[in-house]
């Protein structure tokens, strides 16, 4: 495998995006309007050329499970805590992106009725026909789920092409953590298996069995850069495929 850009765009009609909480609040505690708004505008220029969005949205930027669970709170209501954190997010996109002029509707996996609709596969697949924004949040709804597997998770049920898994600080998947290792070299394609077998972990390892086991692609990319929710939203190429197999480009990384 090498790093050369693979050619042609990953044919994608609808997709699920998840986004980081750390990015929704600008890397910091809390939600900065600004990066929110930014974001929603990128959403809107995707589903006004016709692209079915689905998006999963963390929240680390309020609470994080397995972090208070490190600090002596038990395990799964510390995690029910961050799921709360993650609706908070979802509410504010949701805002920023109606603010667009794009219909969109919350999907919550614990009941909220005031806020936000249960979650329902076919009515969710139902709101993307209809051309909305699909925004999911509580996580799974059950303690110990990461939202990277849910990701997964959501994406297989509205039948999405691809899921876009955008990464804070990183553009994609390296030989090794670039951030300790400055010999790390980018990928542009790499199988599951081989992602798995060599323990790189820029996505959580159930994430990616999950989508090895159905065939879904994945595309791992970074927010840092003009443009680039939209761009990998409408099918461009950018950060590193992950796919079932084979790999199509020659060479090999390691």
């Amino acid at each position: 495998m090498d790093e050369s850009t693979t050619e042609g765009p990953v044919p994608v009609r609808r997709v699920l995006l998840k986004l980081s909480g750390e990015v929704l609040g600008g890397g910091s505690l809390g939600i900065d309007p600004d990066v929110v708004n930014g974001i929603a505008q990128q959403i809107a220029e995707a589903i006004n050329e016709g692209v079915q969005v689905g998006i999963v949205v963390g929240g680390g930027n309020f609470f994080r499970g397995a972090e208070l669970s490190q600090r002596g709170m038990e395990r799964s209501r510390a995690d029910y805590i961050g799921m709360l954190g993650t609706v908070m997010n979802c509410l504010a996109l949701q805002d920023f992106c109606e603010k667009q002029g794009i219909e969109t509707r919350v999907q919550s996996a614990i009941t909220m009725g005031q806020v936000a609709e249960p979650y329902i596969p076919r009515r969710a697949i139902r709101h993307l026909e209809k051309g909305r924004a699909v925004i999911f949040g509580a996580g799974a709804g059950m303690p110990y789920f990461s939202t990277d597997t849910v990701s997964a998770q959501r994406a297989l049920e509205i039948k999405a092409d691809a899921v876009l898994m955008s990464k804070n600080g990183v553009d994609g998947v390296y030989t090794a953590d670039p951030r300790g290792n400055p010999d790390a070299r980018l990928l542009s394609e790499i199988t599951f298996d081989e992602a798995l077998r060599r323990g790189l972990r820029v996505v959580d390892a159930a994430a990616f069995a999950l989508c090895m086991e159905n065939e879904l692609p994945m595309i791992v990319f970074g927010m840092e850069g003009e443009g680039n929710i939209a761009r990998v939203l409408k099918g461009e190429r950018i950060g590193t495929l992950v796919h079932a197999g084979p790999v199509t480009s020659t060479g090999d990384a390691s």
